[in-house]
Formats: C-alpha cells, structure tokens, sequence
C-alpha cells in the first residue's frame, strides 16, 4: 500500500531516479555567462564569504602569537 505521491516513501524516491542532471542551453548564453565571468576577475564578492575569511585571518593571527620556534 505505497502511496507514491507520498514524499516520505521510497516509492516516491524511486521516482527521481530517472532524472538527468544536465541542463542545456544555448550557445549565445554560454558565450555571454563565459565572457562575464571572465570580466568578474578572480575576486571573492560575496559578503558572507569575505565576512569568513575575515574571521579567518583573525585566528591566524591569534595563533601566531603562541608559536615558539627554535631554531
């Protein structure tokens, strides 16, 4: 008695299965979103990421202040 309507069945997981995961699209699009990709550079944009790397850098430098080297 599945219901495959039913999203917590696995019958209803069996559904996906088939499924392609490409997408196709044009040429020209391709094209465009290359180009402006390019453009962007190689520059981290995204505030949620630079606000990470940001913490990051805080740590490092917290952590440097405990190294000892001998040489």
């Amino acid at each position: 008695m599945s219901d495959i309507n039913n999203p917590d069945t696995h019958e209803h997981d069996k559904t996906y299965e088939n499924e392609q995961s490409m997408v196709s699209i044009p040429l020209r699009d391709y094209d465009r979103l290359k180009d402006q990709v390019a453009n962007q550079g190689k520059y981290v944009t995204d505030p949620g990421l630079i606000s990470v790397i940001d913490k990051i850098e805080e740590l490092v430098r917290a952590l440097r202040k405990h190294i000892h080297r001998q040489y």
